[in-house]
C-alpha cells in the first residue's frame, strides 16, 4: 500500500475522532434536534480495511453533508453563530477533504 493512502487513512482516522466529538457536542448542544450522523472510524489504516469499509465510510460522511445542508438551511445561513455547529462543519469538511483525496491515491493506484 502507497505511504501516501496510509498516511490520508491515519489523517482521517484522527479527524473521524474529531466528527464524534463536535458531533456530541452539537447534539448536546441542541437536544430537540436530531443528533448528526454516525461515521465509522477505521480501525487502522491497512488495505484490507480500505477495501472492506471504504464504501460504507463515504456513504456515511454523504449522509453528514446531507445533515449539514439541511440543519444550516434550516437555521438561516449566516444566523446567529453557533459554536457547536461551526465544529461540525469544520470536522465534516476535513473528511470530505481526506476522503477526495483517499479516493484520488486509490484511482490512480488502480490505473498503474
Amino acid at each position: 500500500m502507497e505511504v501516501r493512502l496510509v498516511q490520508l487513512l491515519g489523517s482521517f482516522i484522527t479527524t473521524t475522532s474529531a466528527y464524534s466529538l463536535a458531533r456530541l457536542e452539537y447534539a448536546l448542544t441542541h437536544p430537540a434536534a436530531p443528533a448528526p450522523p454516525l461515521i465509522d472510524r477505521l480501525p487502522d489504516a491497512s488495505e484490507d480495511t480500505l477495501y472492506r469499509r471504504w464504501d460504507r465510510v463515504e456513504k456515511q460522511l454523504e449522509a453528514a453533508r446531507r445533515y449539514l445542508r439541511t440543519h444550516d438551511d434550516s437555521r438561516g445561513k449566516r444566523s446567529v453563530y453557533d459554536a457547536s455547529f461551526g465544529s461540525l462543519q469544520r470536522a465534516t469538511r476535513e473528511l470530505e477533504q481526506y476522503a477526495r483525496a483517499v479516493r484520488w491515491v486509490m484511482a490512480v493506484e488502480e490505473g498503474r
